[in-house]
């Protein structure tokens, strides 16, 4: 069952941190991997249309998780594929790019969309069509110093920080208003990052975000 926006919206905002698989994640690689980030404390998760089976492996880890997790799909262009993402009972969709049909589509059924955006115009223009989350992307080359700059005016807006985001970033942009940041190679890889250095990244990722967050101190450091 897909959810609607507002519980999507909640788990992403909660969990501060959204893990992207782009490669090698078919079914049994996604379920393996999910397992060791869930166990770090991390439930959102973002298939990649661009890689192996995405539809197939996010369908595997909603049947395994269920309601304990919030499951999507990102590098959606077009409207086709956000219909065959939708259709496929993805809890969010997500793209690079604004592309005004993908957030129609979402918006229509009721799926959060946060497209992607770099500029004020484009910020703009997606929050005024209705975009509940922003994803600024890609973050990391440009560094906090541009996210500041460019949230000053637009601190009405919700953001989520993507691109070049790692464990040496990811505070910085919590503390300076995002709602949550999401990565994939850093985390998770290609499909072939062992599992145990995915869990201590992730571990660490959840140390962060709960200390920006939660004011959660003395967290055993990875």
């Amino acid at each position: 069952m897909t959810m609607n926006t507002d519980t999507a919206y909640g788990f992403i905002e909660r969990g501060g941190l959204m893990a992207g698989m782009r490669g090698r994640f078919p079914p049994e690689t996604a379920l393996r991997v999910t397992g060791v980030l869930m166990d770090a404390g991390v439930n959102v998760f973002e298939f990649l249309m661009n890689s192996e089976q995405p539809i197939e492996a996010m369908q595997a880890v909603k049947r395994e998780y269920g309601e304990a997790a919030c499951v999507g799909m990102g590098t959606v262009l077009d409207e086709d594929t956000a219909l065959r993402a939708l259709d496929s009972g993805a809890d969010f969709i997500v793209s690079p790019a604004f592309n005004a049909h993908v957030v129609r589509t979402a918006l229509i059924h009721n799926v959060l969309v946060a497209p992607g955006v770099i500029t004020p115009t484009e910020c703009v223009e997606a929050w005024a069509l209705g975009a509940p989350l922003l994803k600024l992307f890609p973050i990391g080359p440009l560094g906090i110093d541009y996210f500041q700059a460019l949230r000053a005016p637009l601190d009405h807006m919700r953001f989520m920080c993507n691109g070049g985001t790692s464990d040496a970033n990811v505070r910085a942009f919590l503390e300076a208003g995002a709602v949550a940041c999401g990565m994939a190679g850093w985390l998770t890889g290609s499909g072939d990052m062992p599992l145990d250095v995915i869990g201590q990244r992730a571990r660490r990722l959840r140390q962060i975000v709960d200390e920006v967050k939660h004011g959660v101190k003395n967290v055993r450091t990875i």
